[in-house]
């Protein structure tokens, strides 16, 4: 879900009460002209004129972070890249390294995407792997989603743990970064070189190198998958009937 989404909701929302007492013939032209029109002008005008300068500071500021570590620090370089696509999902941050590194691959260097592609696998694949092996620390509906997380995660969808990361965000989303980060230094001190921009654990097959190489990537992401995995597992509490509302209460409102 983009912020552009959560922003249209809650502003649809509004609307909703604002307009409580509309004529109800007039229903469906609220909803498919009235509603529509107003809320993308309010977003395109809030994304334009609010949010698109100090956005585009703030990626500047972050893409010349990356570029003054350089790629001569390999480990560190990858540690970076690799807990930035955890920090906000799929996010501004996530993109910026996702961004460095496919610049990377048209200078003709592949580590990057390396190590982007891990860093931005582990977060779902460990909310997936940890909603398995500590299940009662999660809700049944968190365990259902969790496991669609295997295959979007592996598919490089970082954004799909978003539910579950959300309903624990000081928990869920720091073990992720850590994972990430692990991930992301593995790879880059294994030298693992990806010239593909996109495909998760579906392209390492295309992965520059021998069998080895392609083998080291697997254990890079398996490492910082397991070890983000554990952290939100020891660090979340046995689910029960009270701190379940507790949770709802706190993360939905």
């Amino acid at each position: 879900m983009t912020k552009q989404g959560l922003l249209s909701g809650y502003l649809v929302r509004l609307l909703n009460k604002i307009f409580s007492g509309f004529p109800e013939k007039l229903e469906s032209l609220k909803r498919l002209l009235i509603f529509p029109i107003i809320s993308v002008a309010i977003v395109g005008f809030i994304m334009l004129v609010v949010v698109s300068k100090p956005i585009g500071v703030f990626n500047s500021g972050l893409t010349n972070f990356i570029n003054s570590i350089g790629t001569s620090n390999l480990i560190l370089t990858g540690c970076v890249l690799g807990g930035m696509m955890a920090i906000d999902l799929g996010g501004p941050i996530n993109k910026v390294a996702y961004t460095f590194a496919v610049a990377a691959i048209s200078e003709g260097n592949f580590y990057p995407m390396a190590a982007v592609m891990a860093g931005g696998v582990v977060p779902p694949l460990a909310v997936a792997l940890s909603t398995t092996l500590f299940k009662k620390k999660f809700t049944k509906e968190q365990r259902e989603q969790g496991k669609t997380c295997y295959l979007l995660g592996a598919s490089f969808i970082t954004a799909s743990c978003i539910p579950v990361a959300f309903s624990d965000p000081f928990r869920i989303i720091p073990a992720g970064i850590i994972g990430s980060a692990v991930s992301g230094a593995l790879t880059m001190s294994f030298k693992i070189a990806l010239p593909a921009p996109h495909g998760g654990l579906f392209a390492t097959p295309i992965i520059d190198g021998n069998i080895i190489d392609k083998l080291l990537f697997i254990l890079a992401i398996f490492i910082g998958v397991l070890i983000a995995a554990i952290i939100m597992g020891v660090l979340r509490k046995p689910m029960n009937e009270v701190n379940i509302d507790e949770y709802k209460k706190v993360y939905t409102g």
